[in-house]
């Protein structure tokens, strides 16, 4: 008796471990023909028999749902993230070049579909398509650095301050060797994704000349937006204690020197901000970018006087640089507000008359000092909108109706 019961739970064993075969073979066809939902019924049939499979089986299930989730790259975020989930408790497959194909397929997906995020300004969900991607495989860092880069585009400085400490302790660096050839037609250096497709062009000699090079590091970066997220969220020390340690790294790097003293003029060290500035212009004294970054900063610490200096620079170095004009003359008129103050505080006695009119000259000479700055921006580009109906004010406030009417028409040809 006790021999036909062992022998009837053999038996029973035996069919189980035959079921669960059967049924993961069935959803790895159905997946393989891309009929999902045979595949679904299959993997629910084996998820039924979950606690009685060996760990290869196991492994072998969470791969096909894993799989099954990511629906042949059409999985929207939610459902990557459920194929993510099934794909880490794979640990042992049966077969490690499906395993490591869906991998590449996952992370694939998920930094296309980041790009596309990044392209169409949705940075939230395009920092959880990075770092996800960085979640199932942790050599490539540089998917953790997109992903906090976007979360700081998506203003989350919670969630990119953490990915960003990561990244400091991993010394990521992000440097990256760049291949380049010499195109034989335009006789210009044009950078190469990899080795392969620069050595393929070289041999079609459409390209001549392979040199490598290797990127810069990103570690400032990654330093310098610390600092940024610290002043941002109203930790200034800690700002300051982070660009202290980029500009160690980095002492002359200007974009660093510049945040630096954004960071000492929100702290109302005004004295450290300006020679900062000043030293930025002595180590680059001919880039009119730099000269018209200064005057922005300048302008914010409403430094009117080095704001001016640093425009008049940038157009000096470059004739055309249409938001030097434009900033130049909002810097004139920005000083309108506290003449007006003035003069809508002033009393009816004589001594208020003959300020009033004082005041009034005054307006109407920041009008005349603007006013070259705007007609030179509509020369260097005509359909400025902005600054045709700014001189259509200003020529309405000074009497010449003549060339109110003409900016005004330009103004409205402009809006349509």
């Amino acid at each position: 008796m006790k021999k036909y019961l062992i022998l009837g739970f053999v038996m029973m064993f035996v069919g189980s471990i035959s079921a669960q075969k059967k049924e993961l073979r069935n959803a790895g066809k159905a997946l393989d023909k891309g009929n999902f939902e045979k595949a679904t019924m299959a993997l629910n049939a084996a998820e039924a028999l979950l606690e009685s499979m060996d760990d290869k089986q196991k492994s072998e299930f969470h791969l096909l749902k894993s799989k099954l989730y990511f629906n042949g790259g059409a999985a929207n975020l939610e459902d990557t993230v459920m194929a993510i989930e099934a794909f880490e408790k794979v640990s042992n497959s049966n077969n490690a070049q499906s395993k490591e194909k869906h991998l590449l397929n996952l992370i694939n997906h998920l930094v296309n579909k980041g790009s596309d995020f990044v392209e169409k300004n949705d940075y939230s969900s395009a920092s959880d398509c990075f770092s996800n991607a960085y979640r199932i495989s942790k050599k490539d860092t540089i998917y953790l650095y997109y992903a906090a880069s976007s979360s700081v585009n998506a203003k989350e400085y919670d969630k990119s301050l953490t990915m960003y400490k990561e990244l400091k302790s991993l010394n990521f660096t992000g440097i990256e060797k760049q291949y380049f050839a010499l195109n034989i037609i335009t006789n210009m250096e044009e950078a190469f994704d990899n080795k392969l497709l620069r050595d393929a062009s070289v041999q079609a000699k459409t390209h001549s000349n392979p040199t490598e090079k290797k990127s810069k590091s990103r570690y400032p970066e990654i330093i310098k937006n610390m600092a940024l997220i610290y002043n941002q969220m109203g930790d200034t020390e800690k700002a300051l204690g982070a660009m202290l340690e980029a500009r160690a790294e980095n002492p002359d790097d200007l974009n660093l020197i510049l945040t630096e003293a954004n960071v000492h003029y929100t702290m109302g060290n005004i004295d450290k901000f300006k020679s900062l500035l000043e030293y930025a212009t002595e180590l680059d004294s001919e880039n009119p970018e730099l000269q018209y970054n200064l005057g922005v900063i300048a302008a914010e610490a409403n430094d009117v006087e080095n704001a001016k200096k640093y425009y008049t620079r940038a157009i000096e170095l470059n004739p055309k640089y249409i938001n030097a004009y434009i900033n130049l003359a909002a810097l004139i008129l920005g000083q309108e507000e506290s003449i007006i103050d003035e003069m809508n505080n002033l009393g009816t006695s004589a001594a208020d008359d003959r300020r009033y009119d004082e005041l009034r000259l005054e307006r109407k000479e920041l009008y005349f000092e603007a006013i070259p700055y705007l007609e030179q921006a509509i020369d260097i580009d005509s359909n400025n909108f902005q600054a045709a109906r700014t001189l259509s004010n200003i020529y309405s406030a000074t009497g010449d109706d003549a060339k109110a009417k003409e900016y005004r028409d330009l103004a409205n040809s402009l809006k349509k």
